[in-house]
């Protein structure tokens, strides 16, 4: 397979090292690097688990990939882990924001297999060895300092980068946060517009187009009493003497125990 522009660290480690002898020389350990200007000079591989042997490959010997092996030209060169151990690197360093707080560690990043320039670093929150961990990208401008172990940033937290890979757990609470985030602006729109209909609506009792509509009514009301009352002319017939009324006192009487 051909080079891309760009290849993940990971990628490169995931694959054994065949050479051009047909030599198989294991899979990949880690990588050496050149921290002060975020380049990759190569990487390190394990020939055997029973060997304490380490070796050392150049990126420009890299030549390309197969499904599970990476090709390389020439020979490499031979090392020890405690060698290793002491070559300068900011994988697992600690990511640190504006305020010195831990944020993650650096997991992987990515480069080209050409230059060695490395294009971003990804971060982990968690352990990076555990699988289907979440990874966030750093690019390489937001870096402000970096010393053995520690990368220095101008983050505050690290929702201020894109996220690459999510995990089950990250996904979760990212929905929860969508979800929260809109029933938050519905509300919000809710009371908006029920704020706008009441201020827009005509059934305010203390507008002075209702109190004059009120006391209108009021005199409407006074003129229709005075002038036009039913009532005046009614003439009160329960005093009296006609034959209906006499008939109501007497059964009033007749069930009225205290009579």
């Amino acid at each position: 397979m051909v080079l891309s522009k760009e290849i993940l660290l990971s990628d490169l480690l995931r694959h054994r090292v065949c050479c051009d002898s047909g030599i198989d020389h294991g899979p990949g350990l880690t990588a050496w690097m050149h921290p002060p200007v975020h380049r990759i000079l190569g990487w390190v591989t394990r020939p055997s688990a029973l060997k304490l042997s380490r070796e050392v490959w150049r990126l420009n010997q890299l030549k390309g990939f197969s499904t599970s092996q990476a090709f390389v030209k020439g020979t490499c060169s031979e090392s020890d882990q405690i060698t290793i151990d002491r070559l300068p690197t900011l994988l697992e360093a600690e990511l640190l924001n504006y305020k010195s707080e831990k944020l993650g560690i650096i997991a992987d990043f990515s480069f080209n297999p050409f230059s060695g320039v490395i294009i971003n670093y990804f971060i982990s929150r968690s352990d990076p060895r555990l699988p289907g961990t979440s990874r966030w990208r750093l690019e390489i401008n937001r870096i402000i300092d970096q010393q053995p172990g520690v990368v220095s940033t101008n983050l505050k937290t690290l929702d201020d980068l894109p996220i690459t890979r999510s995990s089950l757990r990250q996904n979760l609470i990212n929905k929860s946060k969508v979800f929260r985030d809109q029933l938050q602006d519905i509300s919000y729109r809710a009371s908006d517009r029920l704020e706008g209909w009441l201020e827009d609506s005509n059934f305010n009792p203390y507008s002075s187009n209702q109190s004059e509509d009120y006391e209108s009514n009021l005199d409407l009301n006074e003129s229709y009493n005075s002038d036009n009352d039913p009532l005046d002319g009614w003439e009160d017939n329960l005093n009296s003497n006609s034959k209906d009324t006499r008939f109501v006192d007497r059964v009033k009487h007749q069930d009225d125990p205290w009579i």
